[in-house]
């Protein structure tokens, strides 16, 4: 037997769509406030009505009573019910469509009524106050039922109170007026909730189209998901809203960019101050994959606009791929320089082995001191003049990079420096950037030259780099020295653009500067100044390194 599918069981509740319940929410609102209105307008309406029918019943005994004829017959003739009081009463009443009207001598009996056997009787009601020269408004009880009234004394010639005169309007009318117009109201209440409903509709639609049919628990649900997902993921999110203001930084955002939730609100400029991170964040730079220098990281930037006019900017920290990445062009550059080696030892162990077999022993022995003399004098002549060890090893390596790619690399006659150097590493990033871009500039040419002068002057290091190479036009040295900027193919591997901009930084970091112009033989002329760079004579040398691993990764890898 197939098992008996589950009942169904009927949910009572709010729909789950936004669109339908903001529209339940206010047509209820509107419905409420039309019925709210509604009765508020018919409670001074009833009391109105009210006041008009006491008023219409004061204004008909005013009128009844200030007739002569009616209080002289009131004085000269029988209550009876053919007497003139009760023919011009009724007259009146007839005329005026009053209910009764009763007029009264002093002592309260009528001389007037609509059912004639009254006549004669005293009154249902406290005459006193009418008797009394006082008028009298008020809603009460009689003999023909509830009704509105009006009582005013009646005087005679002289003035003289000889009775009142009492007018009652039926309390039926008044009620029926009052339902009467109840049908007309709910026709205006009616249309104003129609035309409400049709704009919580309008509106209903409008919510619906932005919030594209989503319900409440699902907003909610984005909402905590866009929280976690901010703070979870290690790339920087950075929105702007159309004005250029940030609106929104996640937790890797403000690490990367150095600032904090003080900057939510304000415009990039003030945030991070003048830069290409700036520009390319507002997207004054256009392009993908965008190359930037934050402080000590290399970031990846790209910026992609919104519908409502603002963008979301993501970061991506680049300063391990590209230790990584000048990692293998090193490696490969040494690569590349022991093979040639291995190529120019192999060629010198054949030509010992033949000067051996000629038995030119001695010339033999001249060739191998001719080859390690070479070699050591390079080594000697960099530690004589560069007495750092990490600066000294840089040197002799680049040296022998330099003679295999057919580049003559020398150190300048005032070349100079000592061994109190206070941050060696960034000193070795600098030249280690400046002489491998030299090496590329004149690679391949003839006669190519580098030369390298470090001078201490006091506790001022200045760093100077020429090369025999095609120099730099002098609308480029300033961009040259801009995050990204590169005239060499892009490697597969990283980023071209990085190197020189460090190199400026890294100077600006120690209040120096970095600038290029034009060698005096041709070429270009790097120099980097670099103001207490050197200890004093009398302080130990304090090697600086950095907190952060990402900035002793890049400089290392420089």
């Amino acid at each position: 037997m197939s098992p008996t599918p589950p009942t169904r069981r009927l949910r009572l509740g709010l729909p789950r769509r936004m669109f339908s319940q903001v529209l339940l929410m206010q047509v209820a609102i509107a419905a409420g406030v039309a019925v709210l209105a509604t009765g508020l307008f018919l409670a001074p309406l009833s009391d109105q009505l009210d006041d008009q029918a006491m008023r219409r019943a004061l204004s008909i005994a005013q009128t009844t009573a200030a007739q002569p004829q009616i209080a002289e017959d009131l004085t000269s003739t029988p209550a009876t019910a053919g007497g003139p009081v009760q023919r011009e009463a009724e007259r009146i009443r007839e005329a005026t469509e009053a209910e009764y009207i009763v007029v009264m001598d002093r002592r309260g009996v009528r001389w007037s009524h609509p059912t004639p056997s009254e006549i004669g009787r005293l009154v249902s009601t406290d005459p006193g106050q009418a008797l009394a020269g006082h008028e009298v408004m008020e809603i009460d009880d009689g003999t023909l039922g509830r009704s509105a009234r009006g009582k005013v004394p009646l005087r005679d010639g002289d003035g003289e109170i000889v009775g009142a005169v009492s007018v009652g309007i039926a309390y039926d009318s008044v009620r029926a007026r009052l339902i009467h117009s109840i049908p007309e109201l709910l026709a205006y209440a009616g249309g104003a909730l129609a035309v409400g409903a049709l704009a919580a509709w309008l509106i209903s639609r409008r919510v619906q189209r932005q919030t594209r049919d989503l319900a409440f628990s699902d907003i909610s649900a984005l909402l905590a998901e866009r929280e976690a997902m901010l703070h979870g993921i290690r790339e920087g999110v950075v929105a702007l809203d159309r004005g250029g203001r940030i609106r929104l930084l996640n937790d890797e955002a403000r690490r990367l960019l150095g600032i904090g939730d003080e900057a939510v609100g304000r415009s990039l400029d003030e945030a991070l101050g003048e830069g290409r991170t700036t520009d390319v964040l507002a997207g004054r730079v256009t392009g993908t994959d965008l190359l930037t220098v934050r402080g000590q990281r290399v970031l990846v930037t790209n910026r992609m606009p919104t519908d409502d006019g603002g963008a979301v900017a993501t970061l991506r920290d680049r300063t391990e791929l590209e230790q990584l990445g000048r990692e293998l062009d090193s490696t490969r550059g040494l690569i590349d320089a022991l093979r040639a080696q291995d190529h120019e030892h192999a060629n010198r162990m054949h030509t010992l082995l033949g000067l051996l077999e000629l038995e030119m022993y001695d010339d033999a022995v001249e060739f191998v001191g001719e080859v390690v003399g070479d070699h050591r004098a390079t080594a000697e002549q960099v530690a004589e003049k560069i007495r750092d060890p990490l600066l000294a090893a840089l040197l002799v390596g680049k040296a022998t990079v330099a003679a295999e790619r057919g580049v003559a690399l020398r150190l300048s006659d005032g070349t100079g420096l000592p061994d109190r150097l206070i941050d060696p590493r960034g000193l070795v990033t600098i030249v280690g950037n400046l002489v491998d871009n030299a090496l590329d500039a004149v690679a391949g040419t003839p006669h190519a030259r580098v030369e390298v002068e470090l001078r201490a002057e006091g506790r001022t290091a200045t760093l100077r780099v020429r090369d025999t190479g095609p120099g730099i036009p002098e609308e480029q040295r300033e961009l040259i020295f801009t995050e990204g900027w590169s005239t060499k193919q892009r490697p597969a591997h990283r980023e071209r653009g990085i190197g020189l901009s460090l190199v400026r930084r890294l100077a600006e970091r120690q209040g120096g500067s970095a600038t290029v112009g034009e060698a005096a033989g041709g070429g270009a002329e790097f120099v980097v100044v670099l103001p207490e760079a050197v200890a004093a004579p009398d302080l130990e040398p304090v090697l600086t390194v950095p907190s952060d691993p990402h900035t002793v990764a890049e400089e290392e890898s420089r």
